[in-house]
């Protein structure tokens, strides 16, 4: 359900190829997904904008991708809820059940602990 979604705003996407956001955004827009870099730098990805905080990002965002530690990721969350998200996806090995919670209390779609790239690659 989740993957069907359009617009990825991606927390903790920066330009550094040694990390796992880097390469699963990438993935996210070859199967033809938005993707909007979210972090401190707000650097450009992919040849997408970036931006510093959810709160930023000018257009509707469908999913909040989350390349956080467990312990950050409920403020993140907190952060998809108030701008209106309509899933969080936490990754692999982020954890946070409350906050999970708190997202399906708001009504959002959530995923937690999984990878939207490990979920294409089994489609095929």
């Amino acid at each position: 359900m989740v993957l069907g979604f359009k617009v990825w705003a991606i927390v903790g996407l920066g330009n550094n190829p040694d990390r796992a956001a880097f390469d699963v955004a990438k993935v996210l827009q070859d199967k033809g997904h938005k993707i909007i870099p979210v972090y401190p730098k707000a650097e450009v990805v992919h040849g997408e904008e970036g931006f510093k905080s959810l709160a930023q990002i000018p257009v509707s965002v469908d999913v909040v991708d989350c390349f956080v530690n467990s312990n950050l990721v409920g403020k993140v969350v907190d952060e998809a809820i108030a701008i209106g998200a309509k899933a969080v996806w936490l990754q692999l090995g982020v954890i946070d059940v409350d906050a999970i919670n708190r997202a399906k209390k708001a009504g959002l779609y959530t995923v937690m602990d999984r990878c939207p790239a490990i979920e294409y690659a089994a489609r095929n």
